[in-house]
């Protein structure tokens, strides 16, 4: 199944996850996972595409009299992620 680890042990190790999070919690502690999973794929994808790209990303020209607004770093940064301890 999943390398070495046959039908048996894989039930030992959910009835070890069921008995430490309890029955609550499972589905909150495994849409997390999902989710991470989910935003690993994303930022490999992102990057893999960044490098086969040969074109380089530029800023959008500006005309001389046009404001340059930039947004600062704090601004740009994300939620911290939900906690699950």
């Amino acid at each position: 199944m999943f390398g070495n680890l046959g039908f048996g042990e894989l039930m030992i190790i959910l009835v070890i996850v069921l008995v430490l999070f309890g029955a609550k919690r499972i589905p909150e502690i495994s849409a997390s996972f999902g989710k991470g999973i989910r935003e690993f794929k994303k930022n490999v994808n992102d990057v893999e595409r960044s490098i086969t790209e040969p074109e380089a990303r530029t800023e959008p020209r500006l005309s001389a009299g046009e404001p340059v607004l930039r947004r600062e770093a704090s601004e740009e940064a994300r939620p911290e992620p939900k906690r699950l301890f």
